[in-house]
């Protein structure tokens, strides 16, 4: 299987594309803001050619290019539902600061077909089974994509593509339109704690990581660990989780 990914201009949104091999049709995870180039550069060196892009919340700086990409290949963009709208108007996903720093306008287009994500279902896309997990909280349609990582680079048994739900030591921002630290906290405990040890995480921002690892270096893992286990938090004296990064939207 072939995975690789590469930070768009802005923000270092991680834009991935994955195939079961070169030469094979591949998706493309996350298109953000400038990534195009690169992205074709991407195409060409593995000889891929895109069957669909995924997108793993709405916020822009994920799924700036998702139109020109899907329209120029004639593919299809996956979102799911509790962020369709932000495809059509992305300042609806952001703060008023935010909003103003885009200008107040958005030069962005809503790509020609859209198929919703449901929570549990298994997408198969360029000779891939990919399972979608809903998990609000830092938007209303934040999602996780899981796939056998056998034949990746990391030969794991799973690879997670965790957008800005889970990052390497910290979690996606809740203040923004459509998230909410207790759903985050929710989504953490019953889609992201029960993943194996050895699966790796392909962030929306920053490093790849392994559930393992975040397991036992993650403030918010250890805190929604702690209140699975009431007398271990007591034992240990309570747990006070450090700010969430703000390296994205």
């Amino acid at each position: 299987m072939l995975i690789t990914g590469f930070p768009a201009q802005a923000f270092g949104t991680n834009c991935y594309v994955v195939a079961a091999g070169p030469g094979e049709q591949c998706v493309v995870v996350d298109p953000g803001i400038g990534v195009l180039d690169q992205l074709d550069q991407v195409l060409a060196e593995h000889r891929l050619h895109p069957a669909a892009v995924l997108l793993t919340h709405g916020h822009v700086d994920h799924t700036f290019s998702v139109a020109p990409v899907c329209g120029a290949r004639g593919i299809t963009a996956y979102v799911h539902p509790g962020d369709r709208e932000l495809l059509a108007d992305p300042a609806k996903g952001l703060s008023a600061e935010l909003a103003a720093m885009f200008g107040g306008r958005l030069p962005y287009s809503e790509p020609d077909d859209v198929a919703e994500l449901t929570d549990g279902a298994t997408l198969v896309l360029a000779g891939l089974e990919i399972t979608v997990d809903h998990a609000p909280g830092h938007t209303g349609g934040s999602v996780l994509f899981r796939l056998p990582g056998a034949g990746s680079p990391w030969e794991a048994e799973q690879v997670c593509l965790s957008g800005d739900v889970l990052f390497a030591g910290s979690i996606g921002r809740t203040d923004l339109p459509g998230g909410s630290m207790p759903t985050m906290l929710t989504s953490l405990r019953d889609k992201v704690l029960p993943l194996a040890d050895d699966t790796v995480v392909l962030p929306g921002h920053g490093p790849a990581t392994t559930i393992g690892r975040e397991r036992m270096s993650n403030p918010y893992l250890q805190e929604v660990a702690r209140a699975a286990a009431p007398h271990l938090h007591e034992a240990a004296g309570g747990c006070t989780a450090a700010p969430a990064r703000r390296t994205g939207l």
